[in-house]
């Protein structure tokens, strides 16, 4: 595959240089370089063919930190990470029903969003989460940071939860 289509501000030295990188994810700038190449392409034949699936699985979490730390939101990368989460081998993934605690979360969550009259997209984009995550909190089968918690209690103007068991 000729990366020149999604590399055209190098020279032919760069060029060159950003293919032996995306070969090589141990080089210091192999996660800065994918991150072009994925904010430019959008078809996953071509960057498999560029960079192996199996490498893009095991880097991807280092390229959605870096492309988080570089732009908060991104529907590319949004994109990208929703094909990440169908190539993730089935055995890794959690299984079973979740947790009592997560459901009555998630179940909090949505009462107040569908009383407040939001969908699902508009609380994402106002929480900086993607659509698929707040269907996934409101199920109970997203584990929550602390800090995506209080974004989205802040923006639902929920002052107190009560999780506890009956």
């Amino acid at each position: 595959m000729n990366i020149a289509k999604y590399f055209w501000d190098l020279n032919d030295a760069e060029l060159a240089k950003a293919r032996r990188i995306l070969r090589d994810p141990a080089h210091p700038r192999f996660v800065q370089r994918i991150v072009t190449l994925l904010s430019r392409c959008d078809r996953p034949k071509e960057l498999f063919s560029i960079v192996p699936r199996k490498r893009y699985v095991e880097a991807w979490p280092k390229i959605r930190t870096f492309w988080l730390k570089r732009e908060r939101r991104s529907e590319q990368r949004d994109w990208w990470d929703t094909l990440y989460e169908q190539l993730v081998p089935t055995a890794s993934k959690v299984r079973g029903d979740p947790s009592l605690v997560m459901k009555k979360l998630g179940s909090a969550i949505k009462e107040k969003r569908v009383e407040m009259g939001l969908s699902q997209m508009q609380l994402a984009r106002r929480t900086q989460l993607t659509q698929p995550a707040v269907s996934a909190i409101e199920e109970g089968k997203k584990n929550l940071t602390l800090f995506t918690l209080i974004r989205l209690c802040k923006m639902l103007e929920i002052r107190s939860l009560d999780v506890t068991s009956e």
